[in-house]
């Protein structure tokens, strides 16, 4: 999967952008009823999920040896007898998300199982750090060892709609991340419209993320299905002006099993097939991989595991 290389800024082409919240939410509102999913089938999906989770831990009391037990989850996401019934091998979550300080002791706790270390930067989650020390955090988180950046923006550029400065900081973010992949989190609870999400998530592709992400999980609203909806679109319309994909990912306010099924049955009807992989859509959760499991559990044995068998994301 290459990087996105991005384009200039073409302020023309996102700034009569207008949203019919009403119908955008009417839609939004039936995509968990587009697909009836049973037995088999959910369970497909759900392991589908497992792959696509960025499975993180951004505490202010994370230590080396939480890192490590997130790290093992993420090595074997769900319990070997489990996987073994359904005749699965090789399951692992996307990646796992750390703060730059704990990406050494990440990488040292995968070793070579090939899951990639996405480190968050740039002064996250609120971003209110000069440019050049935001900058230097992409870098330390690089120098440790990190395979993807999230990185976070000035809200304030969004509202005042100041689009050429908000290019110019990605755009210098996406220099600092070199060859690693970058996901511009937009913190779309902070964005206060509809039009406001589509305008940034526009802005990002140009500048060259190579995901657009809904939220930090700090913000009083994170992830919704009418946000993802919007987002999603304009993935769709920056391809077809471009000819280049361009990842997704909601973060904060995915916890169950049918929240896994919903977002990815909108990715499915609005973007396609290819978006149900790791390297187009991630999950960013922790919570969500315990009610995974519980469910997958139910599908091999007939009935639900107690909380104190299933291993904690």
């Amino acid at each position: 999967m290459s990087t996105n290389p991005g384009t200039e800024l073409r302020i023309d082409g996102f700034a009569d952008i207008r949203i019919n919240t009403p119908a955008v939410e009417r839609r939004a509102a039936t995509l968990p009823a587009r697909r009836s999913l049973k037995k088999d089938h959910q369970a497909a999906w759900l392991l589908n999920a497992i792959r696509c989770i960025d499975l993180t831990t951004l505490a202010g009391d994370d230590t080396e040896d939480r890192v490590a037990r997130l790290c093992a989850k993420a090595r074997q996401p769900v319990a070997p007898d489990l996987l073994q019934a359904m005749g699965v091998e090789g399951l692992t979550t996307g990646a796992v998300c750390v703060y730059p300080t704990m990406v050494g002791a990440a990488k040292r706790a995968l070793g070579n199982s090939g899951i990639p270390v996405a480190s968050v930067a740039t002064g996250f989650p609120a971003g209110l750090m000069p440019l050049d020390l935001r900058l230097a955090e992409i870098r330390y988180a690089l120098d440790q060892g990190a395979d993807e950046i999230d990185i976070v923006i000035t809200r304030a550029y969004v509202l005042r709609g100041e689009w050429s400065a908000l290019y110019d900081e990605l755009r210098a973010m996406r220099e600092a991340c070199g060859p690693a992949r970058m996901k511009a989190i937009l913190a779309t609870g902070d964005l206060k419209s509809l039009e406001n999400v589509a305008k940034a998530s526009h802005v990002a592709m140009q500048a060259g993320s190579d995901w657009i992400k809904t939220s930090t999980g700090k913000e009083g609203v994170n992830a919704t299905l009418p946000v993802s909806l919007v987002m999603c679109r304009a993935i769709r319309d920056y391809r077809d002006q471009t000819g280049h994909t361009v990842g997704f990912k909601p973060a904060g306010g995915l916890r169950t099993a049918k929240d896994a099924i919903s977002w990815q049955v909108m990715m499915h009807e609005e973007l396609g097939r290819d978006w149900l992989s790791p390297d187009l859509f991630r999950i960013g959760a922790s919570s969500l991989l315990g009610d995974i499991e519980r469910q997958i559990s139910h599908h091999v044995t007939g009935r639900y595991a107690a909380a104190h068998r299933q291993a904690i994301a």
